[in-house]
Parts: C-alpha cells; structure tokens; sequence
C-alpha cells in the first residue's frame, strides 16, 4: 500500500509538471510573448495562392515543383477556419475584426460585435502592455483589413471616419497606398493629412520624405503617388513607379519603430485579394511573391533577433475559388503563356491549367505559417479567433 501511494504521488507530480507537447513531437512550456511580434496578412491568400505562386518560381527554376516561399519554409503550419457571425462566406472586414479582437462579427463590419460594442484589438492590448505598434498595408490604410487593428464602424465603406480614429489609437507609424476617400464622400470635407497632422502625426509622402519625419514621435507614411488625391481611384496592376514596394514599409517601419523597445507590426499584403476577384492569375502570383519579400524582411530582423521574435503569416479569406488543375488545361501548368498574357483572364487561364470558380470569396480554411517564439502555438486546426490568444500567449 505504502509502494502505491508513493507511485500515485509520483504520477501527480509528473502529470502537474509534464510540458506541453507541441504538434511537431517536440515539448514545450508557456513563456512570456515575444518582445518583437509580425503578423502578416495575405489577403484573399488561400492554400492554392500560394501553390500556384510557387508552381511558377519552379517553372522559372526550370522544375516541376519544388521552389518555395520564404513563409512556407517556416517549421509550423496550421489552417484557420473563417466564417463570419452571420455568413458561411467572410468579408474582409468581419475576418480582419475575427483575426484583430479575437470575436466574430457580422460582414460589413470593422472592430465591432454584432449588436455594435467596441472590440479591442491585439493592438490595443499590446499598446498598454508599452509595444509600439505599426500597421501598413499594400492597399489604402482605411481599407477592411488595417482598420480592424485601430477603427470601429459598423460600416466598412465609412472610410473617411475609419481613417478619423487613427489620432485616437495612440499608434506609431502607419503606412500603406494612402487614404480612400480622403476627403469624404463628397470631396469636401477636410483632408485626411491635414486632419492627421493636427493631430499629432507626421504625414510623409515617399522614402526620401520619410528620411525628414522619421525624429517625430508619430508618422503616416503614404505613398508618392497618393499626394494630390482628393477621392481616391485604386485599380489593379498599377503601381506608380516612385512608390515604395510593401518590403520597403516593412523596412521602413523597423527602421522608425527600433529594436529597443517591444514592437508589433501588422502588415497586409491587399492586392492579392483584389487580383483574385478579376480572375488574374499573373496579377495574383506577382502580388504573393510581393507580400513574400516583406516577409523576407521580417526573417532577416528574425535571424538577429531568434529568441525574441515571432513572425505569424496568415490570410483573412480565400478569394477566387482558385485551383491548380482546369478542364483542357493538360497536366502540366503553361506559365510561359500566362507569364507572356497581355489581357490575361479566366478563359485563358483555364486552357494554361489555372482554374478559378468564383469572382468572390469562398469559405475555404486558410494557412498560417509560424516561426519563432511561441510559433508551436499555431499548428494544428483552429478558428481565425484564436489567432489573437496565440500571439498574445494567452
């Protein structure tokens, strides 16, 4: 009897004190977060983006198949589910809310529940917890995605007043294709930049301005091309010449923010959900190999930081329906036609192998990629809410 009870004491103490073990067999314990966090969002990424995109790095290696992204070389992956709280299919904003403030919202939402109470973001959370905060984005800076880690709308197309509560969040550096309606609705209200430069920021237009703000406490860095615009007119495909490329903000924010004191950047990669709404399948390669580089930038700052960095790439939505494998397209994918495309669309795309089924979103999971500290935490299958738990490691 005395022989059992020491064993039953023994198994309580090891069950009490036994580690976590993570999906790769490997054992872990719960630890503070990480000093420096990334959290990337590819918009409208799914798993078949980002196969697509590496099918063609293959071709231009000369292969099959084989070439990868940087983010698809970290060592966990996991997929996250995307509902929204009233639709099997998500948009952009109830999925950024879900991803941000760890709560489902209803589409056409930004920061709010359903019956409309404000949501707090990871973003606010890290803000109090002394993180400066960077939020940038391919695609204007009040769009869907970046608004949901500072803003509360009830409408997501109410850009001017989402654009109205960057002052309010306290946050250090913003960046990304400037302002949607910039000046409201109408055009006549007070300029975006000029309502933020009031109010405690220094708007840059460029790098070379940037180099002037960068020793004032509070920056929005837009882009060169977005100076002048009163009602802003996005497309596709069209990137202005003198414009930063998503890596450069990445660098750029890294560089205003510094590794003195903790930090967290959300950067989204917008254009790619917009490519896979027009079916383009060399817009939506070239977009997904634009958002890889800014990540490449955050594993370079990983390499020097290893023990304090997380870096998390994850997408809010699937968009296109897009699928390696179309009827008449063969066996093997034709780059060599669709790189050369000059008015490339779905038909095209079919008959070179590429399929698309929708010019809308779709209710696929989505991957997210981790590597770092605290990275073993996103293996596995779970909800875009439990994204915001994991990264704060609650």
């Amino acid at each position: 009897m005395k022989l059992r009870r020491i064993l039953s004491v023994i198994c309580a103490i090891t069950l009490l004190v036994a580690p976590v073990i993570s999906c790769h067999g490997k054992k872990h314990k719960e630890e503070p977060k990480a000093k420096y966090i990334f959290l990337f969002i590819g918009d409208g990424m799914g798993n078949s983006h980002v196969a697509a995109t590496e099918s063609y790095l293959s071709y231009k290696a000369g292969k099959l198949g084989g070439e990868q992204l940087r983010f698809t070389q970290f060592p966990y992956l996991g997929l996250a589910s995307t509902y929204s709280a009233n639709a099997s299919i998500t948009c952009s904003s109830a999925a950024g809310t879900a991803i941000a403030c760890g709560a489902k919202t209803n589409n056409g939402m930004v920061g709010m529940d359903p019956e409309g109470n404000h949501l707090k973001s990871m973003a606010y959370e890290l803000k109090e917890d002394g993180y400066k905060i960077g939020i940038m984005s391919s695609v204007p800076i009040n769009h869907a995605t970046p608004s949901s880690f500072y803003a509360h709308n009830k409408r997501r197309s109410a850009h001017y007043e989402l654009s109205q509560e960057i002052p309010s969040s306290g946050f250090d550096f913003f960046g990304g294709d400037g302002f949607l309606d910039a000046k409201g609705k109408d055009g006549k209200a007070e300029a975006t930049d000029v309502y933020l430069e009031k109010n405690g920021y220094e708007v840059c237009y460029g790098l070379e301005e940037y180099k002037v703000a960068k020793n004032n406490e509070k920056v929005v860095f837009c882009q060169p091309s977005n100076r002048d615009a009163e009602v802003e007119q996005y497309t596709t495909g069209e990137t202005a010449e003198e414009d930063a490329s998503l890596a450069e903000i990445v660098e750029t924010a890294i560089d205003f923010l510094g590794d003195k004191k903790p930090f967290f950047i959300m950067c989204e990669g917008g254009a790619i959900d917009w490519e896979a709404h027009s079916n383009r399948t060399m817009g939506t390669v070239n977009e997904t190999l634009e958002f890889d580089k800014a990540v490449e930038v955050a594993y370079q700052f990983y390499l020097a930081h290893p023990n304090e960095t997380l870096i998390v790439v994850t997408a809010d939505h699937e968009t296109g329906g897009i699928a390696l494998g179309a009827n008449g397209g063969g066996d093997v994918i034709n780059w060599e036609v669709l790189e050369k495309g000059e008015s490339e669309n779905k038909t095209q795309s079919a008959k070179c192998g590429i399929g698309w089924t929708t010019g809308g979103h779709s209710g696929a999971p989505v991957p997210t990629y981790a590597i770092g500290k605290g990275a073993e935490k996103f293996c596995g299958r779970y909800d875009n809410t439990d994204i915001k738990g994991k990264i704060l490691g609650e």
